[in-house]
């Protein structure tokens, strides 16, 4: 993967086979549902989703897990929720050897529309 630039979501995952794969389809299904608005892109050489042009998630895979940026906000709003996964400033890790929460991704993905969509309309 390192050095590969991706052009969409179908040329990342064909560096991810298997069950990483599997993975990185549900996440981007369950952001594709929650987010029905959203455009699917790559960003920072990962999948990812903007709304209204502004960034709203994105995910990658790496050897041990797979990453998640909601922005800042997105882990301040979920600080509870997200004790148990290693975060910085703006990133969560879910690690593959544990059941990756898709509820989670999901409820984070609505906060960060929500968050999205009252920024434009100030």
């Amino acid at each position: 993967m390192r050095g590969k630039i991706f052009q969409d979501f179908n040329d990342y995952l064909q560096d991810f086979p298997g069950e990483v794969g599997e993975i990185l389809k549900k996440i981007h299904h369950t952001i594709a549902e929650t987010a029905t608005e959203a455009v699917p892109c790559i960003a920072y050489n990962m999948p990812a989703f903007k709304l209204h042009k502004k960034p709203l998630v994105y995910f990658a895979a790496f050897k041990n897990h797979i990453g998640f940026y909601a922005l800042p906000s997105g882990n301040v709003a979920f600080q509870k929720e997200l004790l148990k996964y290693k975060t910085g400033k703006g990133s969560i890790q879910f690690p593959l050897d544990s059941e990756i929460p898709y509820d989670l991704i999901k409820q984070i993905t609505e906060f960060r529309i929500y968050e999205v969509n009252d920024a434009v309309k100030k």
